[in-house]
């Protein structure tokens, strides 16, 4: 039997406004396991950052809850650990001292000042950066501080690895390099990963399975795609996969779906000058 790691029941969540409440997703829905990589992927404004937010701890749902291991999640905690799409490193610490930096945070009284060490440079090894531990981020490229930047967080051992866009300000080779980096991470630590994507071929790539959001205000999830290709997976295998392109091709459809069907209710209101209402395509 599965085990289940995290649970995500009748999730919703409204924010207070000028205008009254303002509700950002509903009804969300979710169990992840332990290993699983889930990818979330939906329009602007559909509410991806704000699931991944609530499961980080940072805001709280209003309605329904999030639960990890029987308990609420109502605030941060290392066992979740964040990767945003800006590395947010100090600038003034090397690469090795952003890293040690958390490590202290978290196990100051468990580990020895050679197990941190030791710890530093195993996670630097991960993410192929030992020769560059001294420099600090004005120094090295965006790729090389995302890098860093997943080393911190996968110091903290986290059950879950929370991803918000990691790979969206990077070139695309750079950023097809970091995407084989997490599946080699991935597949040696079976650590659990949740990613915020707007890019298909890359979820279909990466997850077991892909989380569709429908269109916001009160946005929820509209579909679930079991991505059901072997692993390891090899990019240039993929690309002749017909298989692959089914399943990019279901994510595709959806999302033109769902941004077709908003789109003639935005044109109308442009036409009669109407303050734009807000559309909810959370149906």
């Amino acid at each position: 039997m599965e085990h289940t790691l995290l649970e995500l029941s009748q999730v919703g969540i409204e924010f207070p406004t000028e205008n009254g409440p303002f509700c950002a997703v509903q009804d969300i829905n979710l169990k992840v396991k332990k290993g699983e990589f889930i990818s979330l992927i939906g329009h602007s404004g559909c509410g991806k950052s704000t699931v991944l937010n609530m499961v980080a701890g940072l805001n709280r749902a209003t309605r329904g809850g999030v639960v990890m291991h029987g308990k609420e999640v109502t605030e941060p905690g290392p066992e979740r650990a964040v990767v945003f799409q800006n590395h947010s490193l100090l600038p003034w610490l090397t690469a090795y001292q952003n890293i040690e930096l958390a490590v202290k945070t978290v196990f100051k009284s468990t580990m020895s000042k050679g197990e941190m060490k030791e710890w530093i440079h195993h996670n630097l090894n991960l993410v192929h950066m030992t020769h560059a531990a001294d420099k600090r981020p004005s120094e090295i490229s965006g790729g090389m501080k995302q890098r860093v930047g997943i080393a911190r967080a996968l110091a903290m051992k986290p059950e879950i690895l929370l991803m918000d866009e990691p790979f969206g300000a990077l070139d695309a080779l750079t950023r097809a390099h970091l995407q084989d980096s997490v599946m080699e991470i991935q597949e040696q630590l079976n650590n659990t990963i949740i990613m915020i994507t707007h890019d298909v071929d890359e979820a279909v790539l990466l997850s077991d399975r892909i989380v569709m959001m429908t269109n916001g205000p009160a946005a929820t999830i509209g579909e679930i795609l079991t991505v059901d290709l072997p692993r390891p997976r090899n990019r240039i295998a993929m690309a002749e996969s017909t298989d692959y392109y089914q399943l990019r091709s279901q994510v595709l459809s959806f999302l033109y779906e769902k941004h077709s069907k908003i789109e003639p209710l935005k044109k109308e209101r442009h036409k009669s000058n109407r303050p734009e209402a807000v559309v909810s395509e959370a149906s």
